[in-house]
């Protein structure tokens, strides 16, 4: 298969990228310091692309690849992707599911545990001294709250599982009711973020949920409440979030995902009821290298002639 040309878009694990390399030709758009002249010299080459859920695979792109058969990308979303073009061109889009649906739901109760119980403010107050000052402020009880989640797929349910453990009461809201579930289903977003504690956001990016977290529903969830969102930052209205925050209409929030990242507004910054972090969900050795793992094979299965292991499209 080192015949076929390879277009290596966003980074992937590195003993992933090496056995890629030995297999394929790769060029690697993301360290290249002339991303249009390494398209204009191997475009008319390229089979596949290896991306992520970063970089994706914009329509230009693809208009710029045709010979292009697969679009492999490392992560669950493909909203990076322009899903119309390949559909037209009938190009193959994988993606690697399930392989990262630990790790998130361990970093989506990591944030609300570091939220609800103020874990980073706690850290920060011991390490300026605060302490010998006097007590700090306290923090709320987990156990007993009501977490909805938006999005109740396989990350949704194996957050609730975790939230269970810490005896939390489990709603959730999606597009419908799910069968054999028996948690409470709300048909409404807004009605649910008003019955509960803490909002996960954990559904699917693009245009259909974009600004789905709106004000309206911000203000439902209201000044005690708690949004945590490792999803796609474009679901939540960041600039109603930074608002409702800064006024104190929200009580606290714990993001991983931000609507322009990796620019992330500077007026959360210094917000002691925030917690950020820079996208690292499923940012583990263990799963990163099994979803590049499985992005590459992905490659090699098609090339072989075989069909696409994860194929969404």
């Amino acid at each position: 298969m080192k015949n076929v040309e390879i277009l290596s878009v966003g980074p992937l694990y590195p003993s992933s990228f090496d056995s890629m390399a030995r297999d394929f030709t790769v060029h690697t758009l993301w360290q290249a310091k002339d991303r249009a002249a390494l398209i204009a010299e191997v475009g008319g080459r390229i089979r596949g692309i290896q991306t992520n859920a970063s970089a994706g695979a914009d329509a230009a792109l693809i208009a710029a690849l045709p010979r292009l058969e697969i679009i492999s990308s490392i992560g669950v979303g493909v909203d990076p992707i322009d899903m119309d073009t390949a559909k037209r061109r009938g190009i193959i889009v994988t993606n690697t599911p399930d392989l990262l649906n630990d790790c998130v739901a361990d970093l989506a109760l990591g944030l609300m545990l570091a939220t609800v119980r103020r874990i980073c403010l706690g850290d920060r107050f011991v390490r300026v001294g605060g302490w010998l000052k006097g007590p700090r402020p306290f923090a709320h009880k987990v156990g007993g709250m009501t977490m909805g989640i938006l999005g109740y797929g396989k990350i949704g349910k194996a957050i609730a599982k975790r939230a269970e453990a810490f005896d939390m009461r489990i709603v959730y809201h999606g597009r419908l009711k799910q069968p054999g579930v028996a948690h409470k289903y709300y048909a409404s977003l807004t009605e649910m973020a008003r019955d509960c504690d803490v909002l996960m956001v954990i559904c699917p990016g693009g245009e259909a949920t974009r600004h789905l977290v709106s004000a309206e529903v911000l203000q439902a969830l209201g000044p005690e409440g708690t949004l945590i969102n490792v999803a796609r930052g474009s679901v939540v209205d960041e600039r109603a979030l930074v608002k409702a925050l800064a006024e104190g209409a929200l009580g606290a929030a714990g993001l991983d995902v931000f609507d322009e990242e990796p620019r992330v507004p500077e007026a959360l910054f210094g917000m002691d009821q925030v917690v950020l972090q820079p996208h690292v969900a499923s940012a583990t050795h263990e799963t990163r290298r099994a979803m590049s793992d499985l992005a590459v094979d992905n490659l090699r299965a098609h090339f072989c002639g075989k069909p696409a292991l994860t194929a969404v499209l």
